[in-house]
């Protein structure tokens, strides 16, 4: 039997692949050297395109807002957005290095220096407590605590917090500096990225449909739509629960008179746009703020802390984020803990809208098979 010549051509595509695919594996150092290569070339651009599309989400919202009565000022609409944008994103980090960071080292420092006086006076309550009630020394004896021994490992793991911040902030300052070229371009890049999106738009829809069938090309674009949809809609979801949150925290803390009301609420406004664990990494800042002051009132701040946990939990984060995005708690949920196993922060910020957009695609191609195959809503209904 004869092949006809479409078989005979996907045949031959099939074994070209095969055999690509085996030379890959035999040579696969060569090939990851050669895409290491390309994603140096391509890190510039990658980083100014999410740059570029951080900004948008906000720039955007104020342009529509801006000289909307004054049509000589309307041509400046674009650029004076773009400012009032960059200004408040350069604050946001200011307002982190300048005000929290100071505060943070202080705090740790007076920690370490107060850490000996602590355990020494644990001591003494601890023989005032076998004196009060002697029912207790068995099981205080059979502790056999060494408080020397206790006093040098606590102002050790404070050590070890201290230097691991500093490790952590220094090697972030040398990833800036190694990286100040790549990050110029990148910022360069999303500027132009930022005022010609309209054009860019164009050009890319216009290759789409010149070299895929319209078909295709439409599908493409409307994943993309929804891509740019969700992507948009979770990072001002995030960044509206972040500032609900601090808030909440600024609100009650004041109330019940706790110090460091206002830098704790940044703190953890800052932490909580990492996505339903940056609150907690808030929380131990704040805890160990307020410890100094009084550890009584960072007991309270912890009992505090976990109401308004599940206040943000059940109630502000699906509302505010999970909504945004189209995607259940649940799958949120799983998307935190598969994005953050893989690829740390990145890839929790990375997977809860891209779970949505998955999450959207398959649940439209579910409902289409059910519809072609004739399935009544009563049968799957619960």
């Amino acid at each position: 039997m004869e092949l006809s010549k479409q078989t005979k051509k996907q045949l031959l595509q099939l074994i070209a692949f095969a055999i690509a695919l085996y030379c890959g594996l035999e040579h696969l150092d060569v090939v990851l050297n050669i895409f290491r290569g390309i994603w140096g070339i391509m890190l510039p651009f990658v980083l100014g395109g999410a740059i570029a599309f951080i900004i948008n989400v906000p720039m955007q919202a104020i342009e529509k807002r801006l000289f909307n009565k004054n049509a000589r000022l309307a041509k400046f609409r674009r650029i004076a957005a773009y400012l009032l944008t960059l200004v408040c994103v350069i604050g946001v980090f200011t307002l982190a290095l300048v005000v929290v960071i100071p505060e943070l080292g202080n705090t740790i420092t007076l920690l370490m220096d107060q850490i000996p006086a602590a355990i020494e006076q644990l001591q003494k309550w601890s023989v005032e407590l076998e004196k009060e009630w002697p029912v207790l020394e068995p099981f205080i004896e059979e502790l056999d605590i060494d408080w020397k021994s206790l006093s040098a490992t606590a102002v050790g793991l404070v050590q070890g917090l201290a230097a691991g911040l500093l490790n952590s902030g220094v090697g972030l300052f040398s990833g800036i500096v190694n990286g100040v070229v790549t990050f110029f371009i990148g910022f360069v890049f999303s500027i132009y990225v930022l005022f010609q999106k309209e054009k860019l738009s164009g050009q890319a829809k216009q290759i789409l449909y010149a070299f895929l069938p319209e078909r295709a090309a439409e599908k493409l674009l409307a994943v993309g739509r929804l891509s740019n949809k969700v992507f948009s809609n979770f990072l001002s979801g995030q960044c509206l629960e972040a500032v609900i949150l601090g808030t909440l925290f600024v609100i009650a803390m004041t109330i019940f008179g706790m110090p460091y009301a206002m830098l704790t609420g940044i703190v953890i406004a800052l932490t909580a746009l990492v996505p339903l664990v940056g609150a907690f990494i808030g929380c131990a800042v704040g805890m160990l703020l307020i410890v100094m002051v009084n550890p009584v009132q960072a007991l309270w701040f912890l009992i505090l802390f976990l109401v308004l946990q599940q206040l943000e939990g059940n109630l502000i984060y699906p509302q505010v984020v999970g909504n945004s995005v189209g995607l259940p708690s649940i799958w949120v949920l799983a998307a935190v803990t598969v994005g953050g196993n893989l690829f740390g922060i990145m890839g929790i910020l990375l997977f809860i809208p891209l779970c949505s957009v998955l999450y959207a695609l398959f649940g439209g191609l579910v409902k289409r098979r059910l519809k072609e195959r004739g399935i009544s809503e009563k049968k799957w209904r619960a």
